[in-house]
């Protein structure tokens, strides 16, 4: 068996023929070609397109490319599929609609090497399709991970957290926010975070995507935020900074709101009094 990639490219796909050329050739810019694989899964495509042009690049026996074929199992499952079949001391995965830059990996590998204490890297990222604009994730803090998801999936992490912790979880209603259940199970267990404060890779952002359709499906946000209640009790719990609001208002309401408003629409004004110790710096 040839020497192991140090990077394996996992990339899920379904319907998405249209758009994985583009991906591909992104991860193709790299100039070394040794330092990656790319594994390819076919998760049930419907698309005629797709399937024959996925069927073209496996029929092509390209060096470091496996394309798989599987039924539909959503994208929690096609990307499993991909993880377990890399072998890359790195996975760095990427939806089939999207691009990467070749300074991500090489930035992302130097990171890790020179720090063996940082298990994941993750960047900003440019907006492609119905909206524009440069979307920037942030440094990471484990309580905004909890309140909600900031960290894109395509991120670079060490292989050997999926052995600690497991793959992707592959709730049929998790799908579509898999990675903010992964990257809390990450955090959970005490594994680094490292961010790279420019845009990194390019996310297209498609009406009919699958994270568009759960966030304007209240029932399944609200389902969701219960399971991973339940799932992580030990650590996962936005109900205790919902009843802290609650019992802040309560107890003065007009004081809460104004507050709030200083805080939001008058911030130097607010430091001042919070400096002065006339204000809580928290509400």
């Amino acid at each position: 068996m040839s020497q192991p990639p140090r990077v394996s490219f996992v990339i899920p796909c379904y319907n998405h023929g249209k758009y994985i050329g583009e991906t591909l050739d992104s991860i193709e810019a790299i100039e070394d070609k040794s330092l990656f694989e790319v594994v390819i899964v076919n998760d049930g495509s419907t698309d005629a397109y797709t399937n024959e042009y996925l069927t073209s690049l496996k029929n092509e026996n390209r060096p470091n490319y496996t394309v798989i074929f599987q039924e539909n199992t959503g994208v929690s499952g096609a990307r499993n599929t991909a993880l377990k079949a890399a072998r890359g001391e790195y996975i760095l995965p990427v939806d089939s609609d999207n691009r990467i830059t070749t300074d991500y990996v090489y930035k992302a590998l130097d990171i890790m090497d020179k720090d063996a204490t940082i298990s994941i890297v993750y960047s900003d990222c440019l907006i492609l399709g119905t909206d524009e604009g440069v979307r920037v994730q942030g440094p990471y803090n484990l309580q905004r991970l909890m309140l909600g998801n900031f960290i894109d999936n395509c991120a670079v992490f060490r292989r050997r957290i999926l052995d600690d912790i497991g793959y992707l979880d592959t709730r049929k209603s998790v799908n579509a926010i898999e990675d903010w259940e992964f990257w809390l199970r990450a955090s959970f267990n005490g594994y680094k975070f490292k961010y790279i404060n420019e845009p990194l890779f390019e996310y297209r952002v498609l009406d009919n995507s699958g994270s568009a359709r759960l966030n304007a499906d209240k029932q399944k946000g609200n389902e969701n935020v219960e399971y991973f209640k339940e799932k992580h009790k030990d650590y996962f719990g936005p109900q205790y900074v919902d009843d802290y609001f609650v019992k802040k208002f309560k107890a003065s309401p007009i004081g809460f709101i104004g507050k709030l408003i200083l805080k939001i629409y008058f911030p130097k004004r607010f430091e001042r009094l919070v400096k002065k110790g006339r204000l809580r710096r928290y509400i």
